[in-house]
């Protein structure tokens, strides 16, 4: 079984959603292990213990503190060590808020340099279209889906990210919306969809979710 971190839970991702998300999935194959304050409880001896971590983390310190989580001095894993974790080998999963860290149109270097993008922004919540624009594992049984969310906008950097999906709306235009990458020995698989349980129940996101975590951890 592999052990899975998933962090989450910021000021206006909290993580309710995302925990009720994973709480029907398939519990024979991951087992997931949910971190919300990761200021103080991550490091990188505490991720090594683990085969994935999943990054659904905006960068506050939790839903009901803004502050940032990332403090120099004091921050055990940030974004230095997020890009350290996989260029050791480490497997990252990058879902929705986890796309904002730095904010608005303000990447943080380390942590885009792994990641291979930066965010935005996004209109306001809206019928967002889904579409698998190329065939790989990830995509293997997905099939293109509909659903109210906010839909990301985001600037792709890494000149290695290998796109596999899109999403379109009406008020946000078409943007990558899904792609991989490699980085040093480690992989990262990143989606751009999840801010609604909407998103989280839908079958085909599902598919895309562990099967991304399976991407990335080489399985």
């Amino acid at each position: 079984m592999m052990k899975v971190l998933l962090v989450c839970d910021d000021l206006w991702h909290p993580a309710e959603v995302i925990e009720r998300g994973i709480s029907t999935m398939d519990a024979e194959e991951m087992e997931f292990d949910v971190v919300k304050t990761a200021k103080d409880i991550l490091s990188p001896e505490f991720v090594k213990r683990y085969d994935v971590l999943v990054n659904c983390h905006g960068g506050s310190i939790n839903a009901s503190n803004s502050n940032p989580w990332f403090e120099p001095t004091v921050t055990e894993f940030g974004p230095e060590e997020f890009r350290d974790y996989v260029a050791q080998g480490g497997a990252l999963v990058v879902v929705h808020s986890g796309l904002t860290i730095g904010g608005r149109n303000h990447p943080e270097p380390a942590y885009t340099e792994v990641v291979g993008s930066y965010f935005l922004g996004h209109p306001l919540r809206c019928m967002t279209h889904v579409s698998i624009t190329k065939e790989n594992e990830i995509t293997k049984g997905v099939e293109n889906f509909s659903e109210r969310d906010e839909h990301y906008q985001i600037a792709v950097t890494a000149k290695d990210a290998e796109p596999f999906m899109e999403t379109t709306s009406a008020q946000g235009g078409t943007f990558i919306s899904g792609y991989t990458r490699t980085y040093g020995n480690g992989r990262v698989a990143v989606l751009t969809p999840g801010h609604t349980l909407a998103v989280w129940e839908n079958p085909n996101f599902r598919k895309l979710f562990k099967n991304a975590i399976r991407w990335a951890a080489g399985k």
